[in-house]
C-alpha cells in the first residue's frame, strides 16, 4: 500500500510500520527533510506511536494499530509535513559536535594509501577531512556509529573488497563518499585515516549516545599527546566534547 503527495511516500511495512519517504537519495537535503520530519513529529506525537527511526531518506514509524489506526496515522503525518513547508522557510539552528582525531601512524594506518589513491598528501588529506563539518545522516551498523557526508571528491576511496575483521573503536574512516568513527571494536570495510578518544557510544553513562541524527561533526587534528590526554579524560568521565549551534537555513 502506497499513498504520494508531491515527493514523499507513504510505504506500509508490515502490520504495525509506516515509511514515510522523502526520497530515494543520499542527499543533504533530503535527509535534512527527515530530520525535521522527525522532531516535528517528536514534538506533537499521538498515543500509539511507539518509535521512531530516521535513516538517510525515510522515516520508519512504529505503531500499535490497537490504539492508533493506520488511516489516523497517516492523516496525521500530512498535517506534520505541511507544517513542515512552512517552517522550511525559516533559520533553524544545528547543533555541531568537536570531535579530535589523531590522524595517521598507528592510529590512521590507511592514510598513506588514501594518500597515494588521492594523489594528495598526507598532510592535505587532514586539512581536507578537518575542513567542514559533516552532517549525521543516520546513526546505525553499531549503536551510535554516525554516517557522516558528504566527503570532498577529492577524499573519494572505494570501499576495501574485504573488510577487516577488528577495527578498534574510535577508528575514523572513509569510504566512497562518506567518513564516520567506530564506537566498538568491530568488522568494518573502510579506510582508517585516525582514531578519536571519544566514545560515540558509552553504555556506562547515562545518555550513552554522543550524537543524534541529524547533528553536525566537525573533526580537528591533535598530536599523539593530546589524543591520550584526552583518552583518559574520557576514560574518567571528565571529557567534555565542546558543542555550537549553528544557523542553517
Amino acid at each position: 500500500m502506497q499513498s504520494e503527495q508531491k515527493d514523499i511516500q507513504l510505504i506500509t511495512a508490515g502490520e504495525t510500520g509506516l515509511v514515510v519517504e522523502f526520497g530515494q537519495e543520499i542527499s543533504p537535503k533530503i535527509n535534512a527533510s527527515v530530520h525535521q520530519f522527525s522532531q516535528a513529529l517528536r514534538k506533537s506525537m499521538p498515543d500509539g506511536i511507539v518509535e521512531l527511526v530516521p535513516t538517510y531518506c525515510a522515516v520508519t514509524i512504529y505503531y500499535d494499530p490497537l490504539i492508533l489506526s493506520r488511516e489516523r496515522l497517516m492523516e496525521f503525518v500530512w498535517i506534520r509535513v505541511k507544517e513542515m513547508e512552512f517552517f522550511a522557510k525559516k533559520e533553524t539552528k544545528k547543533n555541531v559536535v568537536h570531535i579530535p582525531v589523531c590522524y595517521g601512524g598507528v592510529l590512521g594506518p590507511d592514510i598513506e594509501y588514501v594518500a597515494k589513491y588521492t594523489g594528495l598528501s598526507v598532510q592535505e588529506i587532514i586539512y581536507r577531512h578537518t575542513e567542514k563539518p559533516y552532517q549525521v545522516y543516520m546513526l546505525g551498523f553499531t549503536p551510535g556509529f554516525p554516517y557522516l557526508g558528504d566527503v570532498q571528491e577529492s577524499l573519494f576511496v572505494p570501499r576495501q573488497k574485504k573488510p577487516r575483521l577488528r577495527v578498534p573503536v574510535g577508528s575514523v574512516g572513509i569510504g566512497g563518499g562518506q567518513t564516520g568513527f567506530y564506537p566498538s571494536e568491530s568488522p568494518g570495510e573502510w579506510w582508517l585515516i585516525g582514531r578519536t578518544p571519544v566514545r560515540a557510544f558509552d553504555p556506562a553513562i547515562q545518555n550513552p549516545f554522543l550524537l543524534t541524527a541529524g547533528d553536525f561533526v566537525q573533526f580537528f587534528p591533535v598530536d599523539m599527546d593530546m589524543y591520550f590526554s584526552i583518552r583518559r579524560e574520557v576514560l574518567a568521565h571528565t571529557y567534555v566534547c565542546q558543542c555550537e549551534e549553528v544557523s542553517i537555513r
